[in-house]
């Protein structure tokens, strides 16, 4: 793993003269859009990048962008990998490692997820407080490289408290309702049952979803901070889960999108 993240490392910034952003976005479901505020300076196609997997998912376009938001410099991956497409682990979690060593320190994700908490309605921007992790390979699994991070990883703050304060801020300023709360991941690719649905409000989610916190783990192996965002595309209710589809789910994202643009890119700016 190691040798295959230097040389993709390596292979970027002969691309990039060297670009060494400060921040990452990992762009979800329906939010590459974000792509539009960015003053890009180089875009490269997963197909053309060593060792990295290509995205196979409608909504994920397959790019790692290069750029500036700003005064700072961003990596921005337009779209992201997922468990269920047939990847292991150490691949859906690869382009983090990688966004490591170009110099990222700061990880921001984002992604679409199914509401179960009463108070929330599709169209919802959550700001995920914490998660809990049910998929069923983590991604740490296996012989630990030492260089990457501790074989034990402490994982009490998995999203950082002084990033979250600033999105508090930062959603009061712009003038939307930030909602909190507690992201579960399942492996999917399904929609849940209504019983999976109220299983996941039972174990203490308010949103569950198919990604996000392998990439989180792995950034916070790396001691990285992260920021996560997660659009509610749907309700787990016996009312709305007979409509969930991908397309509804694109578009509810579609719908939230400008709020998440502008959270993110004003977190950029002022933090």
């Amino acid at each position: 793993m190691w040798d295959k993240v230097q040389e993709t490392v390596q292979f970027l910034k002969d691309k990039t003269q060297d670009f060494s952003p400060e921040y990452g976005v990992i762009l979800g479901s329906g939010l590459g859009g974000f792509a539009d505020d960015i003053s890009m300076e180089y875009s490269i196609d997963y197909h053309d990048i060593p060792n990295f997997p290509v995205s196979t998912v409608q909504g994920h376009k397959g790019a790692l962008l290069f750029g500036t938001i700003g005064n700072k410099k961003v990596v921005a991956m337009q779209g992201r990998f997922h468990y269920y497409e047939g990847y292991n682990m150490q691949e859906v979690t690869f382009p983090v490692r990688v966004m490591k060593y170009i110099g990222v320190d700061k990880l921001i994700v984002s992604n679409a997820s199914g509401g179960v908490n009463p108070s929330f309605k599709v169209g919802d921007v959550m700001m995920i407080t914490d998660h809990i992790n049910f998929m069923p390979e983590h991604p740490l699994r296996g012989k630990n490289d030492e260089r990457f991070g501790p074989r034990f990883l402490n994982m009490s703050e998995p999203y950082s408290r002084a990033l979250m304060q600033k999105g508090r801020e930062l959603a009061k300023e712009i003038g939307f309702n930030l909602q909190e709360g507690v992201y579960l991941a399942l492996q999917g690719p399904t929609f849940e049952t209504l019983a999976e649905y109220r299983m996941v409000r039972n174990l203490g989610a308010d949103c569950v979803g198919m990604s996000t916190v392998p990439e989180v783990i792995v950034a916070r192996h790396m001691d990285m901070n992260c920021f996560g965002v997660s659009v509610i595309t749907d309700m787990g209710d016996e009312e709305s889960i007979q409509d969930v589809n991908h397309e509804e789910v694109l578009e509810a994202a579609k719908t939230a999108e400008p709020k998440v643009r502008a959270l993110i890119q004003n977190l950029i700016l002022n933090y």
